[in-house]
Protein backbone atom coordinates (compact mmCIF):
# COMPACT_ATOMS: atom_id res chain seq x y z
CA UNK A 1 0.00 0.00 0.00
CA UNK A 2 1.26 3.48 -0.84
CA UNK A 3 1.66 5.32 2.47
CA UNK A 4 2.59 8.87 1.44
CA UNK A 5 0.71 9.54 -1.79
CA UNK A 6 2.20 9.61 -5.25
CA UNK A 7 5.69 11.05 -5.43
CA UNK A 8 7.06 13.01 -8.35
CA UNK A 9 10.62 14.12 -8.95
CA UNK A 10 11.41 17.07 -11.21
CA UNK A 11 15.06 16.66 -12.14
CA UNK A 12 16.02 13.02 -11.78
CA UNK A 13 19.74 13.22 -11.06
CA UNK A 14 21.95 11.47 -8.50
CA UNK A 15 20.43 13.07 -5.40
CA UNK A 16 16.88 12.44 -6.62
CA UNK A 17 17.75 8.82 -7.33
CA UNK A 18 19.26 8.43 -3.84
CA UNK A 19 16.12 9.86 -2.27
CA UNK A 20 13.79 7.60 -4.25
CA UNK A 21 15.87 4.53 -3.40
CA UNK A 22 15.66 5.55 0.26
CA UNK A 23 11.89 5.96 0.11
CA UNK A 24 11.51 2.53 -1.49
CA UNK A 25 13.90 0.81 0.95
CA UNK A 26 12.08 2.34 3.91
CA UNK A 27 8.75 1.07 2.59
CA UNK A 28 7.31 4.59 2.37
CA UNK A 29 6.14 4.05 -1.19
CA UNK A 30 6.33 1.61 -4.10
CA UNK A 31 8.01 2.15 -7.44
CA UNK A 32 4.67 2.27 -9.28
CA UNK A 33 3.74 5.33 -7.22
CA UNK A 34 6.82 7.31 -8.28
CA UNK A 35 7.46 9.27 -11.47
CA UNK A 36 10.56 11.27 -12.41
CA UNK A 37 11.44 13.73 -15.14
CA UNK A 38 14.95 13.12 -16.42
CA UNK A 39 16.88 15.09 -19.02
CA UNK A 40 16.98 12.99 -22.22
CA UNK A 41 20.77 13.34 -22.39
CA UNK A 42 21.19 11.87 -18.90
CA UNK A 43 21.24 8.27 -20.06
CA UNK A 44 22.76 6.98 -16.83
CA UNK A 45 19.98 8.37 -14.63
CA UNK A 46 17.31 7.14 -17.05
CA UNK A 47 18.78 3.65 -16.86
CA UNK A 48 19.06 3.69 -13.08
CA UNK A 49 15.46 4.82 -12.57
CA UNK A 50 14.31 2.14 -14.98
CA UNK A 51 16.28 -0.46 -13.00
CA UNK A 52 14.14 0.29 -9.93
CA UNK A 53 10.96 0.26 -12.07
CA UNK A 54 10.23 3.98 -11.71
CA UNK A 55 8.40 5.67 -14.59
CA UNK A 56 10.51 8.33 -16.31
CA UNK A 57 9.44 11.17 -18.60
CA UNK A 58 11.34 14.01 -20.27
CA UNK A 59 8.77 16.73 -19.46
CA UNK A 60 7.88 18.16 -16.06
CA UNK A 61 4.13 18.64 -16.50
CA UNK A 62 3.22 14.92 -16.26
CA UNK A 63 5.20 14.67 -13.02
CA UNK A 64 3.17 17.45 -11.40
CA UNK A 65 -0.12 16.18 -12.81
CA UNK A 66 0.33 12.64 -11.54
CA UNK A 67 1.83 13.39 -8.11
CA UNK A 68 0.70 14.53 -4.69
CA UNK A 69 4.24 15.35 -3.53
CA UNK A 70 6.72 16.88 -5.97
CA UNK A 71 10.43 17.13 -5.27
CA UNK A 72 12.17 19.96 -7.14
CA UNK A 73 15.75 18.75 -7.56
CA UNK A 74 17.05 20.74 -10.51
CA UNK A 75 19.98 23.18 -10.60
CA UNK A 76 19.13 26.55 -9.02
CA UNK A 77 19.42 28.40 -12.33
CA UNK A 78 16.78 26.10 -13.84
CA UNK A 79 14.15 26.79 -11.16
CA UNK A 80 12.92 30.15 -12.59
CA UNK A 81 12.41 28.42 -15.94
CA UNK A 82 10.36 25.47 -14.68
CA UNK A 83 8.19 27.11 -12.01
CA UNK A 84 5.95 29.01 -14.49
CA UNK A 85 5.21 25.81 -16.42
CA UNK A 86 4.27 24.02 -13.19
CA UNK A 87 2.19 26.85 -11.73
CA UNK A 88 -1.14 26.02 -13.49
CA UNK A 89 -0.89 22.43 -12.23
CA UNK A 90 0.26 23.17 -8.69
CA UNK A 91 -3.03 23.65 -6.79
CA UNK A 92 -3.18 21.68 -3.54
CA UNK A 93 0.14 19.93 -4.22
CA UNK A 94 3.05 19.65 -1.80
CA UNK A 95 6.34 20.86 -3.31
CA UNK A 96 9.63 20.04 -1.58
CA UNK A 97 12.51 21.94 -3.14
CA UNK A 98 16.12 20.88 -2.63
CA UNK A 99 17.42 23.49 -5.10
CA UNK A 100 20.22 25.38 -3.34
CA UNK A 101 19.58 29.03 -2.57
CA UNK A 102 15.97 29.09 -3.80
CA UNK A 103 13.91 30.64 -1.00
CA UNK A 104 10.40 29.83 0.14
CA UNK A 105 9.37 33.31 -1.01
CA UNK A 106 10.53 32.64 -4.58
CA UNK A 107 8.81 29.25 -4.64
CA UNK A 108 5.52 30.56 -3.24
CA UNK A 109 5.44 33.56 -5.56
CA UNK A 110 5.90 31.39 -8.63
CA UNK A 111 3.54 28.53 -7.82
CA UNK A 112 -0.20 28.53 -7.18
CA UNK A 113 -1.37 30.32 -4.06
CA UNK A 114 -2.91 26.98 -3.07
CA UNK A 115 0.39 25.10 -3.34
CA UNK A 116 2.12 24.02 -0.14
CA UNK A 117 5.86 24.58 -0.22
CA UNK A 118 8.78 23.24 1.80
CA UNK A 119 12.43 24.11 1.32
CA UNK A 120 14.83 21.29 2.16
CA UNK A 121 18.52 20.59 1.97
CA UNK A 122 20.12 17.16 2.16
CA UNK A 123 23.87 16.70 1.72
CA UNK A 124 25.86 14.32 -0.45
CA UNK A 125 26.18 11.46 2.11
CA UNK A 126 22.47 10.97 1.35
CA UNK A 127 23.85 9.01 -1.61
CA UNK A 128 24.72 6.27 0.90
CA UNK A 129 21.69 6.92 3.14
CA UNK A 130 23.80 8.77 5.70
CA UNK A 131 22.67 12.26 4.83
CA UNK A 132 22.09 15.23 7.10
CA UNK A 133 18.92 17.03 5.97
CA UNK A 134 17.03 20.07 7.18
CA UNK A 135 13.79 21.66 6.04
CA UNK A 136 11.66 24.75 6.56
CA UNK A 137 7.93 25.06 5.93
CA UNK A 138 6.29 27.74 3.80
CA UNK A 139 3.21 29.69 4.83
CA UNK A 140 0.71 27.10 3.54
CA UNK A 141 2.58 23.96 4.58
CA UNK A 142 0.98 22.29 7.61
CA UNK A 143 2.44 20.43 10.56
CA UNK A 144 1.35 17.22 8.82
CA UNK A 145 3.28 18.29 5.70
CA UNK A 146 6.33 18.84 7.91
CA UNK A 147 6.00 15.42 9.52
CA UNK A 148 5.63 13.82 6.09
CA UNK A 149 8.74 15.62 4.81
CA UNK A 150 10.69 14.53 7.87
CA UNK A 151 9.67 10.89 7.41
CA UNK A 152 10.74 10.99 3.75
CA UNK A 153 14.11 12.65 4.34
CA UNK A 154 14.81 10.45 7.37
CA UNK A 155 14.90 7.56 4.88
CA UNK A 156 18.25 8.93 3.61
CA UNK A 157 19.78 9.89 6.95
CA UNK A 158 18.84 12.36 9.68
CA UNK A 159 16.37 15.22 9.30
CA UNK A 160 15.44 18.27 11.36
CA UNK A 161 13.04 21.18 10.90
CA UNK A 162 14.73 24.59 11.21
CA UNK A 163 13.91 28.24 10.56
CA UNK A 164 14.70 29.25 6.99
CA UNK A 165 17.05 31.94 8.32
CA UNK A 166 19.45 29.15 9.31
CA UNK A 167 19.84 27.82 5.77
CA UNK A 168 22.96 29.76 4.74
CA UNK A 169 24.86 28.71 7.85
CA UNK A 170 23.64 25.12 7.55
CA UNK A 171 24.68 25.06 3.89
CA UNK A 172 28.16 26.14 5.02
CA UNK A 173 28.29 23.59 7.86
CA UNK A 174 26.61 20.38 6.69
CA UNK A 175 26.09 21.14 3.00
CA UNK A 176 29.73 22.03 2.28
CA UNK A 177 30.99 20.14 5.34
CA UNK A 178 31.61 16.82 3.56
CA UNK A 179 34.22 18.58 1.41
CA UNK A 180 36.09 19.74 4.53
CA UNK A 181 35.95 16.22 5.95
CA UNK A 182 37.20 14.72 2.68
CA UNK A 183 40.24 17.01 2.92
CA UNK A 184 40.73 15.84 6.53
CA UNK A 185 40.54 12.19 5.44
CA UNK A 186 43.00 12.84 2.63
CA UNK A 187 45.39 14.61 5.00
CA UNK A 188 45.19 11.82 7.59
CA UNK A 189 45.90 9.24 4.91
CA UNK A 190 48.79 11.30 3.50
CA UNK A 191 50.33 11.39 6.97
CA UNK A 192 49.94 7.63 7.30
CA UNK A 193 51.56 7.06 3.91
CA UNK A 194 54.44 9.35 4.87
CA UNK A 195 54.94 7.18 7.94
CA UNK A 196 54.99 3.98 5.90
CA UNK A 197 51.40 2.77 5.53
CA UNK A 198 50.01 1.49 2.19
CA UNK A 199 47.70 4.16 0.72
CA UNK A 200 44.61 1.97 0.40
CA UNK A 201 44.92 0.93 4.06
CA UNK A 202 45.50 4.56 5.10
CA UNK A 203 42.32 5.69 3.34
CA UNK A 204 40.25 2.92 4.91
CA UNK A 205 41.57 3.68 8.39
CA UNK A 206 41.11 7.45 7.99
CA UNK A 207 37.56 7.14 6.65
CA UNK A 208 36.48 4.74 9.40
CA UNK A 209 38.14 6.92 12.06
CA UNK A 210 36.13 9.97 10.94
CA UNK A 211 32.95 7.91 10.68
CA UNK A 212 33.42 6.39 14.13
CA UNK A 213 34.34 9.69 15.79
CA UNK A 214 31.24 11.35 14.37
CA UNK A 215 29.05 8.51 15.55
CA UNK A 216 30.60 8.70 19.01
CA UNK A 217 29.76 12.42 19.30
CA UNK A 218 26.23 11.86 17.98
CA UNK A 219 25.33 8.78 20.00
CA UNK A 220 26.96 9.56 23.37
CA UNK A 221 25.98 13.27 23.27
CA UNK A 222 29.23 13.95 25.11
CA UNK A 223 31.02 17.24 24.44
CA UNK A 224 33.63 16.77 21.68
CA UNK A 225 36.24 18.35 23.96
CA UNK A 226 35.64 15.68 26.61
CA UNK A 227 35.90 12.90 24.02
CA UNK A 228 39.16 14.46 22.78
CA UNK A 229 40.51 14.53 26.34
CA UNK A 230 39.62 10.85 26.76
CA UNK A 231 41.96 10.00 23.86
CA UNK A 232 44.76 12.28 25.05
CA UNK A 233 47.20 10.76 27.55
CA UNK A 234 49.69 13.00 29.40
CA UNK A 235 52.84 13.48 27.31
CA UNK A 236 51.51 11.02 24.75
CA UNK A 237 51.44 10.90 20.97
CA UNK A 238 47.93 12.42 20.72
CA UNK A 239 48.98 15.39 22.87
CA UNK A 240 51.98 15.95 20.61
CA UNK A 241 49.77 15.83 17.51
CA UNK A 242 47.16 18.18 18.97
CA UNK A 243 49.87 20.73 19.77
CA UNK A 244 50.81 20.78 16.07
CA UNK A 245 47.16 21.27 15.05
CA UNK A 246 46.63 24.08 17.58
CA UNK A 247 49.89 25.82 16.64
CA UNK A 248 48.86 25.68 12.97
CA UNK A 249 45.47 27.21 13.78
CA UNK A 250 43.46 24.14 12.75
CA UNK A 251 40.41 24.92 14.90
CA UNK A 252 40.21 28.54 13.82
CA UNK A 253 40.80 27.69 10.17
CA UNK A 254 37.89 25.24 10.06
CA UNK A 255 35.63 27.70 11.88
CA UNK A 256 36.64 30.49 9.49
CA UNK A 257 35.88 28.21 6.53
CA UNK A 258 32.30 27.81 7.73
CA UNK A 259 32.05 31.58 8.12
CA UNK A 260 33.41 32.19 4.60
CA UNK A 261 31.01 29.68 3.08
CA UNK A 262 28.07 31.27 4.92
CA UNK A 263 28.99 34.74 3.68
CA UNK A 264 29.33 33.40 0.14
CA UNK A 265 25.87 31.82 0.38
CA UNK A 266 24.44 35.16 1.46
CA UNK A 267 26.23 36.88 -1.39
CA UNK A 268 24.82 34.41 -3.94
CA UNK A 269 21.28 34.85 -2.65
CA UNK A 270 21.65 38.64 -2.66
CA UNK A 271 21.30 39.15 1.09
Amino acid sequence: MNQVGKIGVVGGGKMALAMVKGFLSAGLTKSEHVIASVHPDDKQSLKQFEQINVETVVENAPVVEKSDIIFISVKPQVVPIILPEMRPLSNNKLFISIAMGITLKVLEENLSSEARVIRAMPNTPALVRSGCSVFARGTKASQVDGELTKSLLAAIGTCEEVPESYFDAITALSGSGPAYVFVMIEALADGGVRMGLPRDLAYRLAAQTVLGAGQLVRDTKEHPGLLKDNVTSPAGSTAAALKVLETAGFRGTVSNAVEAATLRCREISGK
